[in-house]
């Protein structure tokens, strides 16, 4: 008995030292791939750095000033004006889609075909006048 228990011990011991040969390698072999992903990722960032010290250059406003002086003509350019700016109340935007009964977003109230809420949180018709609330179906403009 005691002979087959020694030779199931060696074996286990070969086992393992084989085993432990392999994760060796492994593990050299994985280092080995993170210092060349570092090393990309070091160039990589430089190349990055050039790149954004280039683009820095390229767009100083000093030098970008004389270019568009220089092809002020060729390229139609026109100087600003205050005329070109318009009103934030002239912009139209896009109406809401009406709900339909018992979708409001909070669920407390039904807003009809109009955009009005109707319930119990639905505020008072005058008071939305004082405070000076306008119906979003109506534009007004300035």
């Amino acid at each position: 008995m005691r002979p087959i228990l020694y030779a199931l011990s060696f074996l286990a011991v070969m086992g393992l030292a084989f085993w432990a040969y392999r994760e060796n390698y492994a593990t050299q072999n994985s280092l080995r791939n993170v210092e060349e992903l570092q090393a990309e990722i070091a160039t990589l960032r430089e190349a990055l750095a050039v790149q954004r010290a280039e683009w820095a250059y390229l767009n100083r406003p000093d030098r970008l000033r004389e270019l568009s002086t220089i092809n002020f003509d060729r390229l139609g350019l026109f100087p600003l004006e205050p005329t070109q700016f318009g009103q934030i109340g002239l912009v139209s935007y896009p109406v809401p889609p009406a709900l339909a009964p018992d979708d409001t977003p909070d669920g407390t109230g039904t807003a009809d075909r109009s955009g009005t809420l109707t319930g119990p949180d639905a505020p008072e018709p005058d008071s939305a006048k004082a405070e000076g609330n306008v119906n979003p179906q109506v534009e007004q403009v300035p």
